[in-house]
This record gives structure tokens, sequence and C-alpha cells, in this order.
């Protein structure tokens, strides 16, 4: 792979190298449309969230209240990420990564 370095005055912005940069469409961008895309980014990143919380459930073929129990949840915080509507953090967020890619160790430490 080829490396190329570039110098970049900082002091003078269009001696920059060019891209794909739509300085037009940037310069109109808006605070409302910034706030507009970090609520889509947001919720996208929830449903990412559910969605990697359910296929870890799937994968180890329990229900959502045996997964609640091997895991020591409440059912409703199983269900609260399955559906977005809460982002698991911490502790249960890495307890899903061991689970999904260590289950049977994971599951062992848990029993």
């Amino acid at each position: 792979m080829k490396t190329v370095r570039i110098k970049i005055d900082v002091l003078s912005p269009e001696a920059g190298p060019t891209g794909r940069v739509d300085h037009r469409r940037l310069d109109a961008t808006t605070e409302s449309d910034v706030a507009i895309q970090l609520a889509a980014d947001e919720a996208e990143a929830m449903q990412d969230a559910a969605k990697f919380a359910r296929r870890v459930r799937r994968r180890l073929g329990f229900s959502q209240a045996e997964f609640a129990n091997r895991i020591d949840v409440s059912l409703q915080t199983i269900r609260n990420w399955e559906q977005g509507k809460r982002c698991p953090t911490g502790a249960a967020k890495a307890l899903l990564k061991v689970l999904d890619k260590a289950p049977e160790a994971a599951l062992a430490v848990l029993h």
C-alpha cells in the first residue's frame, strides 16, 4: 500500500486537499438539521443494540424468560433491550459480548 503525506496549512483552508465535501451543503446546515441527524443516529444505535441482544439470546436458544433467569435480570429488562426502549450498558453490555463470543464458558460461570 502506498503512503501519501500531505502538509496542510491550517491558516489557509483552501490549500487543503480536495475531497468529497459539499461545502455549500455544509454551510447551509442548521442546528436543527444537526439535532435531527443526531436523533436519527441515536435511534439507529438503539436498534443495533436491540438486534444484538436479540441475536445473542436466540443463538443461545433461550426464550426471553429463560434468558432473563440465566443472566439474573428482569424479564422486562430483556424486553426493553430487544424492543430498543433501553440499551444494555456497563456490565450487561460486557456480559452480552462474552455470551456472544464464548457462550459455553459464560453460561457455565453463570449457572
